[in-house]
């Protein structure tokens, strides 16, 4: 069974089977129009079209439009939907699309993408044109590949966790160049509702449905021309039990793309859980979120360089409950042999002492992380010029616009960065505007830009002396409170010291970046409520269920429940007395006695008896 895997009812199952039957016997048998690539006219909700018109609706089924295709999917699992994760299989089409387009370019071939202006090249005789002919010259036509054609020397796409199939079939629509999709799954009834979904858009020319364990799939692949040009993994949680055989079954510089939803785990939350995945020692850090990037490109990187292989970033994301990388993998021992840093010799270090120098608080160790840039800016660039040129293309197009231009704003030699929070909280001060701390930076001789995977993040190539001398200038002109301060917390270590330079918070025209001024959306907002990852699918699709009660149970549980609720929870601890039988409640007794009901008393003592 594949992490994203569901199942339901039986019941629920025939009637998609019903409805699959139904539709296509009366679309395309009876000789009607095949569905368009266009959504059909629907209410959009959450950037989502829910069909009015529903057929089979009344069966249990739930019809679903995005980009250029519907799905259908049982209402009792909406784990095989989520529709915030639209944006995650946007950006992978905008991604795949110019994947494809420096591929096939190597061979020839121009990709034809809907909504872009096609740029033909026109040569003109110069000595025929003074005779009045400006006709062009033949020339030789370049062979083209369309959306939703068979492209014989296309790309080969292996989406692993299929589930309802949405993915590989928006791939099979919207993506051009392609040679054949396959839309896998482990889970028999996952594969039927593919099946329906690929018949449903008139696909079956290029994806393919097929039942098998995603690993043992990719290990059947792992060499020579069967690998896949491009592997898209998007579990439910963590990817790590696919990683080994993924990094085997992509082609001589094909394309990898990997989703990570255990974000509690790669945030320090449970760093032996981490360790144990990914090879690496998360901890809880202002940070955590690029961190977690950097923990899956090196265990990407540690599992392909056991075959000789090694991986460069294409683009690396953090967004919303999740994150999502796309490397390309090459073979070349050279290579490996620099992944580990050092050349011909075991590291030494420690390089820095058991105590900060700064704060005087013991070091934290984690890791190890990838140290080398996330992002390929020149191909971030071409992703985001071909979404700027087609906006129309995508209904996420304004907010991947905005998170790739802040991705070419970035640092790109710089790891991790610091939080404007975080800075003043650790000397108890008040926060320094976005602007004032980066226009200082800037003053102060120092590199400096935002973060994707925060809003109030600030990266720089400052070292922490020169930041921190930089917060103390900052506390000179907002002043506080030292005589409060313990001689042993960190704002009084930190401000004990003057400050060696003197910093300027004069806002710079240059301290705003573009994406910034621009107003681009870099960060969503909550779409709607309970808008994170969906519960794992369970039978008759009581995940949900579950989880709702699960919620409704765990609200306001930190106060003192009333006589209504929470009693009968509290019966399960009696006090000390219930347990030797002498609490004067009885059997009404509880852990916490109300101030209103009689307290345990303590047992009588016996009277003395007198002595004769």
């Amino acid at each position: 069974m594949s992490f994203r895997a569901a199942l339901w009812l039986q019941l629920g199952f025939l009637s998609i089977q019903r409805y699959s039957q139904r539709f296509c016997q009366t679309q395309f048998m009876e000789g009607t129009k095949a569905p368009t690539q266009g959504p059909p006219t629907a209410d959009i909700e959450n950037g989502v079209h829910r069909e009015q018109p529903q057929p089979g609706a009344e069966l249990g089924e739930t019809v679903i439009s995005e980009g250029a295709v519907r799905i259908v999917f049982p209402n009792s699992n909406e784990v095989f939907y989520n529709p915030v994760q639209e944006f995650n299989r946007d950006l992978t089409c905008a991604v795949i699309t110019e994947f494809a387009r420096m591929q096939l370019l190597s061979k020839g071939i121009q990709i034809e993408v809907p909504g872009e202006e096609k740029l033909q090249k026109v040569v003109v005789n110069l000595a025929e044109s003074e005779e009045g002919n400006m006709e062009p010259c033949p020339r030789d036509q370049p062979q083209t590949a369309a959306v939703g054609n068979v492209c014989e020397e296309g790309l080969r796409v292996l989406e692993g966790l299929a589930a309802s199939g949405l993915r590989s079939i928006r791939f099979a629509k919207e993506v051009p160049g392609l040679q054949v999709v396959i839309a896998n799954d482990a889970s028999a009834r996952a594969v039927d509702l593919i099946r329906c979904n690929v018949q449903l858009n008139n696909v079956s020319h290029l994806v393919q449905p097929n039942l098998a364990d995603a690993r043992l799939l990719m290990y059947e692949h792992q060499r020579g021309s069967r690998r896949f040009d491009v592997i898209d993994l998007d579990p439910y949680g963590s990817p790590a039990v696919f990683l080994d055989a993924a990094v085997q079954a992509v082609s001589e510089g094909g394309l990898l793309c990997v989703t990570c939803t255990d974000m509690a785990v790669m945030a320090g939350n449970s760093s032996e859980t981490c360790y144990s995945k990914y090879g690496a020692m998360s901890i809880k850090s202002k940070a955590c979120h690029e961190m977690a990037l950097r923990i899956v490109l090196h265990s990407l990187d540690l599992r392909a360089n056991c075959y000789q292989r090694y991986i460069v970033p294409l683009l690396s994301i953090s967004a919303d409950f999740y994150i999502r990388v796309f490397v390309r993998v090459y073979t070349g021992q050279a290579k490996v042999k620099a992944s580990a840093r050092v050349k011909f010799s075991a590291a030494t270090g420690p390089p820095v002492g058991s105590e900060c120098e700064h704060c005087g608080q013991r070091h934290q160790l984690g890791g190890p992380l990838w140290a080398e840039p996330i992002h390929d800016l020149d191909f971030v660039g071409q992703v985001l010029a071909a979404v700027s040129r087609n906006p129309g293309r995508f209904r996420t197009s304004a907010r991947i616009r905005g998170v790739l231009s802040m991705v070419t704003e970035e640092l790109p030699d710089v790891p991790l960065y610091y939080t404007l929070d975080q800075l003043s909280r650790t000397i108890h001060c008040n926060t320094p505007k976005l602007l004032q701390l980066r226009s200082a930076l800037l003053h102060a001789g120092f590199r400096v830009s935002l973060s994707h995977a925060c809003k109030n993040a600030v990266k720089t190539d400052a070292p922490p002396s020169e930041l921190w001398d930089i917060m103390r200038c900052w506390e000179k002109e907002n002043p506080v409170k030292r005589e409060r301060l313990s001689e042993t917390s960190p704002a009084f270590r930190i401000l004990q010291l003057e400050p060696r330079l003197q910093a300027n918070f004069s806002i710079r025209d240059d301290a705003n970046p573009s994406s910034r001024q621009q107003g681009l959306q870099r960060f969503q907002a909550n779409p709607e409520a309970n808008w994170g990852p969906k519960a794992r699918a369970r039978s008759g699709g009581k995940a949900t269920l579950e989880l709702a009660e699960k919620r409704q149970q765990l609200q306001n549980k930190r106060k003192e429940p009333n006589k209504d609720q929470g009693m009968e929870k509290l019966k399960a601890f009696p006090c000390k007395k219930f347990k030797q039988g002498t609490c004067l409640l009885g059997n009404g007794c509880y852990y916490s006695h109300s101030p209103e009901e009689p307290q345990c008393q303590p047992e009588p003592e016996p009277s003395p008896v007198p002595l004769p």
